[in-house]
């Protein structure tokens, strides 16, 4: 079983309460908006980390990190991009490809809003954890944390922050 910390939209943006939650995963998924590698730097400092980078990050973390990442957990064929879109509203970047081999996690970051769905014609499920920075025009700052264990992801938990302000 891997526990998974599932994170995005940092926006340079890191304290002691994400890294708290950093020490309690098995590994931590960054869905890109990186802003500054000292983020990535902290999380890698405790925990292996998987990642992607997003529209605002420089050119150190995005070659440090890819586009897409897609890998295998305990099973489960991850797809983690920072502008994915939804089920049934996919960016035109990822339709084709998602479509044609769709995987059984698909991760996006970007929209700031927090969202867990299936994709029932895909047979996939969605995750976006929303944005834990506390840049943006989100009031509550989230993060998602979940199991994967021979193929079933479980335990799925939001962390809500206060008020970003």
């Amino acid at each position: 079983m891997t526990n998974i910390l599932l994170l995005s939209d940092t926006h340079s943006y890191i304290d002691d309460d994400i890294l708290k939650y950093v020490k309690q995963a098995d590994e931590v998924w960054h869905a890109g908006d990186i802003g500054d590698i000292k983020v990535t730097d902290a999380i890698k400092a405790l925990k292996p980390l998987r990642g992607v980078y997003g529209n605002i990050d420089n050119s150190e973390i995005r070659t440090e990190f890819p586009e897409n990442n897609r890998f295998m957990c305990e099973g489960v064929d991850v797809w983690i991009t920072h502008i994915g879109g939804y089920p049934n509203a996919y960016n035109m970047r990822v339709r084709e490809a998602i479509k044609a081999n769709p995987p059984k996690l698909f991760i996006c970051g970007h929209s700031h809003i927090l969202k867990v769905m299936p994709d029932k014609k895909l047979n996939l499920l969605h995750m976006n954890p929303g944005a834990v920075g506390k840049h943006g025009f989100h009031k509550i700052r989230t993060m998602l944390r979940f199991t994967i264990d021979k193929g079933k992801i479980d335990n799925l938990e939001v962390i809500e922050f206060e008020n970003r302000y």
